[in-house]
């Protein structure tokens, strides 16, 4: 499973890398990483319909998650890739407008990766 991980945070990276050490190795799960809302369009401009999953974080300079999953839902009609968006927890307002623009799903941080995990259905043994 390719998955597109959108945040402007660069320590999320490592972070997904060290979570996700196991279904990496046993290539269960691919990651690739953009920094901004720009950068994630020109890899899936790149890397045409690679990304089966996104995760993209709302709040970004430039170019919004919301903006992005705007541009994703439109331009990626088929297949469509699944778009979930990370908010800081308890913002409604974003949530409701993710949800308006097709989001598929929602996270909060700080990122519970089992809860995570169970959404993305790769089982984590031990």
């Amino acid at each position: 499973m390719k998955i597109l991980v959108v945040d402007d945070e660069r320590d999320m990276q490592t972070l997904f890398q060290q979570r996700f050490r196991k279904e990496i190795r046993e290539q269960l799960a691919d990651f690739a990483f953009a920094n901004s809302g720009e950068e994630a369009l020109r890899y899936l401009e790149q890397h045409h319909h690679e990304a089966v999953l996104i995760l993209s974080d709302i709040n970004m300079p430039g170019m919004s998650g919301l903006d992005l999953l705007q541009h994703i839902k439109q331009k990626y009609a088929t297949p469509p890739p699944v778009v979930m968006m990370i908010t800081a927890y308890g913002d409604s307002e974003n949530y409701n407008r993710a949800m308006r623009l097709g989001a598929d799903d929602f996270l909060t941080k700080p990122i519970d990766f089992h809860l995570l995990k169970e959404k993305l259905k790769i089982q984590v043994n031990g």
